[in-house]
């Protein structure tokens, strides 16, 4: 009868966890000048979009409030200006995540890889 004592050892399993770096190297990473321009093109890009559309938003719950002759201007049939300026809340937050997936996609998501691998090769 075998047991485990007459079993060879398992194999090594290799590590296939990334190093983990230390706290001083994400400070380091941090107040790199890399690290600031992956900050900045994401905050030029999302800070003026989300100014943009908290804008429109109140737009339209203002007018929804405060000019009820307005929105209730039909457009065609039974389709107000209400409706279409809501739907058009629903376009707009669609677009407005394609096209920061494209962005986030061509300008921060290479510069985020690039610290990423670096920080993980010198740890």
């Amino acid at each position: 009868m075998a047991t485990d004592a007459d079993a060879p050892p398992p194999e090594a399993i290799p590590d296939t966890v990334p190093a983990r770096p230390t706290t001083e190297e994400f400070v380091a990473v941090q107040e790199s000048a890399e690290f600031a321009e992956l900050r900045h093109a994401h905050r030029s890009f999302a800070f003026p979009l989300t100014v943009a559309f908290v804008l429109w938003y109140l737009l339209y719950v203002l007018l929804s409030n405060y000019a009820a002759g307005f929105m209730g201007t039909k457009v065609v049939g039974n389709v107000n200006v209400a409706l279409v300026f809501g739907l058009a809340q629903f376009l707009t937050t669609f677009l407005i995540a394609w096209f920061y997936s494209r962005h986030a996609a061509g300008k921060l998501d290479p510069k985020a890889a690039a610290i990423k691998s670096r920080m993980e090769a010198d740890a």
